[in-house]
């Protein structure tokens, strides 16, 4: 695994410069059309799922350099410092895509950002399914997705130079939280890991998308990919449905809506929302 979590005093936290992001990042033909970066809102989530309303097309990422209201799945809070974390969402609209197979869009996000942490920091990111990306037991990022109509919004929080103090106090959430600076990344450039995190996104979602039929996750390579990051498969879980049914068994695949499948006494489980624990 990475580095042992230190104390270290966070630096500077720079600005992400729109324009550079959006040099990088908007060209013809590409997904990404408009890249902005705000100072301070409550969720980029709410902000894009209300402008997925008005109809926006898909390509637009928003980023907030601090959200006030920021969500994690189940009703969560996701606070951070200003400039301390990456707090950003992106709206696709996945047409021709089966609404079930769009349970993909959450884990292909997790994908993209666990594959740049480690190209970036050095350090052995692995994914929680469904929505988190961890450090050993410690939870660096969370992905939230959400739909409007025929859009899908999903947003990322990713910790990078939170200092421990700063973090949620231990029992508030559900892992223990950890940034990148805690521990030992080789860099804490938020722009180069926004650059690289939306690059990668884009990359998968036109590959999954572009399937015949579109969404496949076998065409596409997505399914290989999130199980070669993925640490919940192959270990025994606790599942806490949103019924508040709990089950326990080994989490051995996932279908080809991306679903979690725990084999449990009763048989096998298809898991589409709920809490998973590691079981140790």
């Amino acid at each position: 695994m990475g580095a042992e979590m230190t104390d270290d005093i966070p630096p500077p936290r720079l600005p992400l410069s729109e324009a550079a992001l959006t040099e990088h990042l908007v060209r013809p033909g590409g997904l990404w059309r408009e890249v902005s970066v705000m100072a301070r809102t409550g969720s980029t989530n709410a902000d894009l799922v209300a402008r997925a309303g008005g109809g926006a097309p898909e390509g637009l990422v928003l980023a907030a350099e601090e959200q006030t209201a920021g969500r994690g799945r189940l009703g969560r809070s996701w606070l951070s410092p200003p400039r301390a974390a990456l707090t950003f969402s992106l709206l696709v609209r996945p047409v021709g895509v089966p609404p079930a197979r769009r349970g993909w869009l959450p884990l292909l996000a997790g994908v993209a950002t666990a594959t740049v942490v480690r190209q970036v920091s050095g350090l052995d990111a692995v994914l929680k399914w469904p929505n988190d990306v961890l450090l050993g037991p410690r939870k660096l990022a969370g992905i939230l997705a959400e739909q409007s109509g025929d859009a899908v919004v999903i947003g990322i929080g990713l910790n990078v130079s939170t200092a421990r103090d700063e973090l949620p106090a231990a029992g508030a959430t559900l892992l223990p939280a950890t940034s990148l600076l805690l521990e030992g990344s080789a860099s804490l450039d938020r722009g180069l890991l926004l650059s690289r995190i939306l690059a990668g996104a884009e990359r998968w979602y036109l590959a999954w998308r572009g399937t015949d039929p579109p969404g496949d996750p076998e065409t596409s390579g997505l399914r290989a990919a999130y199980l070669r990051l993925c640490a919940t498969v192959g270990r025994d879980v606790r599942v806490e449905l949103p019924t508040g049914t709990v089950s326990a068994g080994m989490a051995t695949g996932l279908d080809a809506d991306g679903r979690l499948i725990v084999s449990t006494p009763e048989g096998p489980l298809a898991v589409g929302a709920g809490d998973v624990r590691h079981v140790r």
